[in-house]
């Protein structure tokens, strides 16, 4: 088997495409000006997070990169040790790595804001928090992985059930939740509400002694530093079928039938009424769902590319999914300065070409094709930005 398999870095290269779509055409506000069009609403809808419970395309990019994150652990470290690298230089190289991935999550979140802004929710904050107790199970058994990724999913559900069901806030404003919010739970689920649970419940105590311009009183989108606890369980899972790929050479039914049952795993567990289906709180039933989708999409990934050597079409995908981080990076910390230059040097009228309503894409097409120039450039000069 080759050391790189081009499965791996094609849907991380989707993943983060997806991504700049959305984040810098902001095809989901465009799509919300036409109510009245099917297509439109279709695109909104998998453009942007459902309001709380449920899936959408949009909601499965971070599980995917949680996952692949997992997936890829397996080759770097047999890489390293082929290298001759000790388990203490690995363990040294997996708390820096996992530091730097806290930290760069922080860092995002405080892009242009008054002061750091001491937040855990973010993509790059929760894989760093979740990836060492992953590493360490990368030189345990397949029976350890599989228990300790149920154990974590046990400890998440029991911190959220046996906390007390909180009451409406008087003032849902005041607390990060929209006016009129129509998405609560009743009955058992009522302990998966949106800022009125567990994980908010720590966060408005943790982040609290954290220096802020104001206090803390809760996540607009609901997210939570517990994330990370069911976070290390998708991440499991791709260590999983990672070690699958590397060494059964027909590793495509375990995926599918895998990814089968993980998808009616999270379907019963939302249906039966033990744990709702949040992408938000990454609740357990979240995590099967999701990462049932992720073992069947690299499936079909690596059936499609590494066996069968159909990757041609994905040469794009596979340039910016060999340098994720940079891709990443430059999405978030050059947005606000690739807006102002499309206006600048492009001027009104081509901003406006296409009207008023459709101004966002046309200053994000530019924006999204510099960012890809300049990984495929990084990649044709063998420049990788690592931890």
């Amino acid at each position: 088997m080759p050391p790189r398999l081009a499965s791996f870095d094609a849907y991380r290269g989707i993943a983060l495409f997806l991504i700049g779509l959305h984040e810098l055409l902001l095809l989901d506000e465009v799509a919300a000006l036409h109510p009245d069009s099917p297509v439109w609403q279709f695109i909104r809808f998998h453009t942007s997070h459902v309001p709380w419970s449920g899936c959408s395309l949009h909601d499965l990019l971070m599980p995917s990169f949680v996952f692949l994150m997992g997936v890829s652990m397996v080759f770097s470290i047999n890489a390293r040790q082929a290298r001759g690298d000790t388990r203490r230089q690995l363990t040294q190289h997996a708390v820096l790595r996992a530091l730097g991935l806290i930290f760069l999550g922080i860092f995002i979140r405080s892009i242009s804001r008054q002061m750091t802004l001491w937040t855990f929710d973010e993509t790059l904050t929760q894989m760093g928090l979740a990836c060492l107790p992953v590493f360490a199970l990368a030189f345990c058994s397949m029976r350890a992985r599989a228990l300790a990724c149920a154990s974590f999913l046990l400890l998440h559900w029991l911190i959220y059930a046996l906390h007390p069901i909180l009451p409406p806030h008087a003032d849902p404003t005041a607390w990060n939740t929209p006016a009129g919010w129509p998405h609560d739970f009743t009955g058992f689920f009522a302990h998966w509400n949106h800022n009125r649970n567990a994980g908010w419940a720590f966060d408005v105590w943790l982040l609290n002694h954290f220096p802020r311009t104001a206090p803390y009183v809760g996540w607009l989108g609901g997210y939570t530093t517990l994330n990370f606890i069911p976070t290390i369980s998708s991440m499991i899972l791709g260590l999983i079928a990672g070690t699958w790929i590397k060494n059964n050479s027909t590793p495509v039914r375990r995926l599918v039938i895998t990814g089968v049952a993980g998808i009616l795993l999270g379907l019963g567990l939302h249906y039966g009424g033990i744990c709702p289906i949040v992408k938000h709180l990454w609740t357990p039933a979240w995590v099967c769902l999701s990462g049932g989708i992720c073992m069947l999409v690299l499936a079909g990934f690596h059936q499609l590319m590494d066996v069968q050597k159909h990757s041609r079409w994905a040469f794009l995908f596979i340039v910016i999914g060999m340098n994720p981080l940079a891709f990443y990076l430059m999405r978030h910390a050059l947005e606000a300065w690739m807006a102002e230059a499309v206006h600048r040097h492009f001027g009104t009228r081509y901003v406006m070409l296409l009207g008023p309503q459709m101004q966002s894409i046309m200053t994000g097409v530019p924006s999204l094709l510099f960012i890809t120039l300049v990984v495929y450039w990084m990649y044709r000069r063998k420049i990788f930005l690592r931890l």
